[in-house]
């Protein structure tokens, strides 16, 4: 049986690989005396990736420094933050989550019963928690709260006042789950500084924080959920990892913003203290590392082949990808994985002579759909059937909308009106004004035609999000080219439920704030 580690052992475990440490003072001392506690949380937003196996190596860490450490799935935080989860996901998403998480964890070799696992929504919806929430809202400045959340809650033109409580709670949490120390990445820096000032207002201590850098993802910039090029899926097929590991960023002796390389550091050699180049002999065989820096060096000095390096990452992570595999392929876990994530751009096209075939990539969230508030309306200088809007979608001018309503809806019922306006279009010229984008409405099938614009729930702000239930992750087209009828062949699916819900193939359009209506057009179209 090997001897416990000393406190310098702990602590060099604790923090090795690590950016930056808030309180190493305050960190060896409680070392010196008992065990760390320590949590991690996770918002239950995007669908987690490889690059999460960045803070499960660093888990694994603390669990052999004997830490007490605690997995947080911050379901009420990814509610909170802008636009990323719909409430009606969050179940699904968070058990989802609990599953791909211990999954890793297993895959990795870490011990499931020396972690203590805990959803926010068990603590944090009680009265004593909400009293302190309020509490900290009374001595927090809208200033500092933004500022906080900057580089982690989705910024736009008009925040919702969830985006501002945000770092507060997760401030709070570091006294409602007991522990001495926080961990997670440097883009939380700002809601650490932001607990270490604040907390003690109330009476709490002051904790420490440990941060990991950012590892940059297979296109040289951040891993992000939802840039689907920039990161391997935790699900993803052995051609797919082979296929996104062939396309990433690994220039010849260049160790800057390189992912791979990143991948190794902060992953692969925590894990197995050593990493081994796969080469063929004429090439000078298989060479094991036992330092990371020997291995950098090496590519930097264009000893080590980018191939080379790719083909022994893919070994590896396939390696680590099995077992979560293996797990999610059961029929309950495939299920849920679906109903948390539907994506049909990631579908296999449907055979030919399908009904209701999906094109690939033409998907809801490639159009910019936006809340607008009508500023003004006018008749139309040339037109008797279009009106001349100025639309309020949250950017520093408003847009000009020319729309054809003149015969549906009194100008009177327009003005000051929030309706849903497709953003991204290009721009045209109708009868001589430009129009920057189009208001959504629902139509009547039959005959006399009826019009109604769509109604946002009440209470949105201009500017705010509209996406289909499920679809939420993407990024919108800059411009929808006209040649590729994107919104065309979408718009071909748009529909309005009987309880009058704007839908595309029956999935809800939805802000943050609930679904998109109609006030009467049950069964009709939308354009």
């Amino acid at each position: 049986m090997e001897p416990a580690p000393g406190p310098q052992e702990k602590y060099h475990l604790i923090t090795r690989n690590l950016q930056e440490v808030l309180g190493e003072d305050k960190l060896m001392a409680i070392l010196k005396e008992r065990e760390l506690k320590i949590y991690w949380g996770t918002a239950t937003t995007g669908k987690p990736h490889v690059a999460y196996f960045v803070p499960m190596s660093k888990i694994a860490d603390f669990l052999k420094a004997g830490c007490e450490v605690t997995i947080l799935f911050a379901d009420l935080h990814a509610y909170l933050d802008n636009m990323k989860a719909p409430w009606e996901l969050l179940e699904l998403r968070t058990r989802y989550y609990e599953n791909v998480i211990k999954a890793m964890l297993e895959s990795i070799g870490v011990p499931l019963e020396k972690l203590k696992f805990v959803r926010g929504t068990d603590y944090q919806l009680s009265k004593e928690y909400t009293l302190d929430v309020y509490r900290l809202s009374s001595v927090v400045t809208q200033h500092d709260a933004k500022k906080a959340g900057a580089e982690v809650v989705k910024q736009v033109e008009h925040p919702l006042l969830s985006g501002l409580l945000y770092p507060g709670l997760q401030a709070l949490d570091e006294e409602y789950l007991k522990v001495d120390a926080q961990f997670g990445g440097v883009d939380q820096r700002k809601i650490f500084t932001f607990a270490e000032k604040y907390l003690p207002s109330l009476g709490y201590a002051k904790r420490v924080h440990l941060m990991n850098p950012m590892v940059p993802g297979l296109t040289g910039s951040k891993m992000s959920s939802s840039e689907e090029d920039s990161k391997i899926d935790l699900l993803d097929r052995k051609e797919d990892v082979k296929k996104k590991l062939k396309k990433a960023f690994c220039e010849p002796g260049n160790v800057e913003n390189n992912g791979v390389l990143s991948f190794i550091k902060h992953v692969l050699f925590p894990l197995k203290s050593e990493f081994v180049i796969l080469r063929e002999e004429k090439w000078g065989g298989n060479k094991t590392y036992t330092a990371y820096e020997a291995l950098e060096k090496d590519f930097a000095e264009q000893v080590v082949h980018p191939g080379d390096l790719k083909n022994s990452v893919e070994v590896a992570l396939n390696k680590l990808l099995d077992p979560i595999r293996e797990k999610f392929n059961s029929p309950e876990l495939k299920k849920l994985t679906n109903a948390a994530y539907p994506n049909p751009s990631k579908a296999k096209p449907a055979e030919k002579g399908t009904k209701n075939s999906e094109p690939e990539n033409v998907v809801p969230s490639r159009l910019d759909i936006r809340v607008g508030k009508v500023i003004s309306v006018e008749k139309h200088p040339d037109a008797d059937s279009l009106y001349v809007e100025k639309i309020d979608v949250g950017e520093p001018e408003p847009r000009t909308v020319v729309s054809g309503l003149v015969q549906f809806v009194p100008k009177e019922q327009l003005q000051d009106r929030l309706v849903v306006l497709l953003c991204n279009l290009k721009p045209q010229k109708m009868r001589g004004v430009e129009s920057q984008g189009m208001v959504l409405c629902a139509s009547s099938v039959g005959e006399p035609r009826q019009v109604e614009p769509l109604d946002p729930p009440a209470g949105c702000c201009a500017g705010e999000r509209v996406y289909v239930e499920g679809y939420e992750g993407g990024e919108p087209d800059d411009e929808l080219k006209p040649k590729k009828k994107v919104f065309e062949k979408l718009q071909a699916d748009f529909r309005v439920s009987e309880d009058c819900v704007a839908q595309w193939k029956q999935r809800n359009f939805l802000t943050k704030l609930g679904r998109v209506s109609c006030k009467s057009l049950k069964g009709g179209s939308i354009s």
